[in-house]
């Protein structure tokens, strides 16, 4: 492992085979073998200028990140775990609470720094290396480069409402069909997702809607269950509540899905439900962006459905096998899957054919090459 302090250590550090590491939360393992860029050190975070630009170094991590805008009143819609790193979050896309109000993380981003595999840093935006630019707003990490900065336009820091239910009484099947009609399409300031494991359902999100309103909104889907509101929080406080649940080892499948689950689809999830599924709901913002306005393809999806448990366990694979029955052929960049038979369509879609001359372009010895790079 190397440890990199400035731009000039990772350059000096290029070598084939070279990963960087920013929060260490690869599922696929990447950020934990080859030559390891411990980018940690490079955690500098800044707001300046109209519109206050974020300015924050790839080795930060979210916890950091919040803690540091909320000083400005600001944020960016990003994660909830407080260990992630905020370099390979944006790379792949970029998924929270304030997505479905403010867009992906990626969509926030306005410039970048890159350290090439021929050792030039160069700047990239909209007006310099623009097709980097481009390909780094979703693609996934260490595909073109090392990024060294991001430059983010914040948001103003929303005052939110945390939501949190264990339900019972309300049988699993009913749950999720009201929840994929409803939770996609409520107001853009409401994010509710839920998350079954065999004993329990748990709904939790956050709004930036007044209490009334959030309260009036849940009634309309799950009536007068058991739903515990926590108003007043700051964004950034709202984060640190939610414990992320991935700081375990964990094997994940995912798919997005463009239409809801069949009744039969349900059922035979359930009937076989061993681990954990996570549904989280899209649409709002996420969709607002054009498919080929940047890397991330994925613009048109209603919810994304994880299947998660320890490492090894077959249910995964099955649980994935069903629910693939009604998905959308799409997977997020940032959660990589070593069991797809067609990477390329499934992370990228109508996108992929200009990713490969970009990736020829930038790294035409394919310096950044892992399996399933592009």
């Amino acid at each position: 492992m190397i440890h990199c302090r400035s731009v000039s250590d990772v350059v000096a550090a290029m070598t084939r085979g070279v990963v960087p590491r920013g929060g260490g939360h690869c599922f696929a393992g990447r950020s934990s073998s080859g030559v390891v860029l411990d980018m940690s050190g490079l955690d500098r975070i800044s707001v300046t200028g109209r519109p206050q630009i974020a300015t924050i170094g790839a080795g930060a991590r979210l916890g950091q990140v919040y803690a540091a805008l909320h000083t400005y009143g600001r944020t960016i819609p990003a994660g909830c775990g407080d260990t992630v790193g905020i370099a390979g979050l944006t790379l792949g896309g970029g998924i929270g609470l304030l997505g479905r109000q403010h867009g992906l993380t990626c969509d926030r981003l306005v410039g970048a720094q890159v350290v090439l595999a021929d050792r030039r840093v160069v700047e990239c935006d909209r007006d310099r290396e623009p097709d980097l630019f481009w390909a780094l707003r979703g693609a996934g990490g260490c595909q073109f480069g090392v990024v060294t900065e991001l430059r983010f336009d914040t948001v103003p820091e929303p005052m939110t409402t945390r939501i949190e239910a264990r339900l019972a009484g309300i049988p699993f099947g009913e749950l999720v069909s009201a929840w994929q009609a409803w939770a996609p399409d409520a107001p853009d300031g409401l994010t509710v997702n839920l998350t079954l494991e065999p004993a329990q359902a748990v709904l939790f999100g956050a709004s930036t809607l007044d209490e009334a309103t959030t309260r009036s909104l849940l009634r309309e889907f799950i009536g007068h269950a058991g739903v515990e509101l926590r108003a007043g929080l700051p964004y950034h406080r709202l984060k640190s509540s939610f414990a992320d649940p991935r700081d375990l080892p964990v094997r994940i499948r995912s798919e997005f899905f463009s239409q809801s689950l069949s009744e039969r689809t349900i059922s035979s999830l359930l009937t076989d439900l061993e681990g954990r599924l996570a549904f989280t709901a899209m649409g709002g913002a996420y969709n607002r962006v054009a498919e080929c306005a940047t890397a991330f393809a994925h613009r048109g999806e209603r919810f994304l459905l994880e299947h998660v448990a320890e490492p090894g366990d077959p249910w995964v694979d099955r649980s994935w096998a069903t629910a693939h029955a009604d998905g959308s052929g799409r997977v997020y960049p940032n959660f990589p899957d070593l069991a797809l038979d067609d990477s390329a369509s499934a992370y990228h879609a109508g996108n992929h054919a200009r990713l490969v001359a970009i990736k020829q372009a930038y790294d035409p010895h394919r310096f950044f090459d892992f399996p399933q790079a592009i």
